[in-house]
Parts: C-alpha cells; structure tokens; sequence
C-alpha cells in the first residue's frame, strides 16, 4: 500500500502465521525495511510490484533486528551486489551466537547473509536523502530504528507498537534496556509512526498519545 509519494506499508495481518510488517521507501532511496521470512517473501515482491516498484531497483535491505520473521529474507538478497544489506554490529554479534541457534526453534537455518553495511547510531545517508540510525536493544541485542527527519517518519522496528512493545522473554531481551529505548524514541517528532508488528499511527498527536498510553499502562508489567 502506497501511504504517501516515496513510503509504502506492507501490513502483516495473518493471525494464523508469523511475519512481520514490511516498508519500502521510493524516491530516490530504493529502501526495503525488514523483508521478513522467506516462504512469504515472494508475496511481499508481488505486492510491490502492483504497486509499480521496479524490484531491480532496490538498493538497501535494512533489517531492525536479526529475528527470523524479519531478518531471513534477507539471505534472498545477498547475491546481488547491487544492493547493501544493513544490520547492526550488536545484531551480527547474536547472529553469529545465540541468536542464530534460535532459528532452529522455528525450524529454520540460520541464514548466511553478508553484512556489508553495518549499522551504527547517528546519521546515515540512503541515496541522497539524510537518516538517523538510532541503537535501541531491549527486544533484541543490536536493534535499531530508523528515522526519517524531513518526513518525520519512525521506524522502530519491534521496539513499540501500538499500544503495546516487543516482547523481552526471547535470549538478549532486557526490559530496563526496552523501557530506555521507548522513551529515547519517544522524543522523537513523529508523523508516520510504521512498527514492525500490528498496525501504523498517523498524526503527531496521536503518535504522542500512542507513548504516553505505553509508558502509563504497559510499562508497568514489562
């Protein structure tokens, strides 16, 4: 789905299968944010290309995190050397150790993907359109949120959703580092507020309210 002229939302909503919400941004960018697992990976292209995106014109896979449900299609991407697979040194670190063992829960492989854009808190250029990279762990070691400025648009990965925040119970997670995160976030001004999981808020209001609602009545049992 087409949100605005360069942003596009690729909404999971199969409550019998898990993935994750998927973004790409156009424009000069060509950014595909968190491709998910690869059995639904060829869905997601089919849906971006009825919406008119040339597939050969990616040029960044940018992962928030090394789980599964939104790191391993990146492996389909790691033999075109047209484009530039990121993920956080902290997000390589648990890959390569505990975090890779977790795909065997979900009866996966642990998927070989070459890094070749390690991602670091600050500012990050995509094309020619400035980003800010911001290191959040909580959910997971190495995770990151992606921030657009001139959009004013949030990507914060399974850091928040709506009304609610990404779970802490998995190896790595850490609820004081996840309460941390959300409020560092939080500061942030946001129009286009797009989680990895559930669904997107629109409006600067309703996205404040969004971070008050979590820090008043879900902080409080995380």
């Amino acid at each position: 789905m087409k949100l605005n002229n360069d942003i596009y939302v690729y909404e999971w909503t199969n409550p019998l299968e898990n993935n994750c919400n998927s973004f790409f941004i156009g424009g000069n960018v060509q950014a595909l944010i968190d491709p998910g697992l690869k059995l639904f990976l060829p869905d997601l292209l089919r849906k971006m290309e009825a919406d008119e995106i040339d597939l050969k014109s990616i040029k960044y896979v940018i992962n928030t995190h090394s789980h599964p449900d939104h790191f391993e299609a990146s492996e389909t991407f790691d033999s075109d050397k047209n484009i530039k697979i990121g993920l956080h040194k902290e997000g390589m670190n648990f890959l390569d150790d505990i975090g890779g063992h977790m795909y065997g829960l979900f009866g996966l492989d642990s998927p070989k993907v070459h890094i070749d854009m390690v991602l670091e808190e600050g500012p990050i250029k995509l094309g020619d359109e400035d980003f800010k990279i911001l290191h959040v762990p909580g959910h997971s070691p190495g995770s990151v949120a992606l921030y657009w400025p001139s959009r004013k648009a949030l990507f914060p990965g399974d850091v928040i959703f709506d009304q609610n925040v990404g779970r802490t119970d998995f190896p790595g997670g850490d609820s004081a580092l996840l309460k941390e995160s959300i409020l560092k976030l939080s500061k942030l001004d946001t129009d286009y507020f797009l989680p990895g999981h559930m669904g997107i808020i629109i409006g600067n209001e309703n996205v404040k309210r969004n971070f008050q609602f979590v820090v008043e009545h879900v902080f409080p049992y995380v």
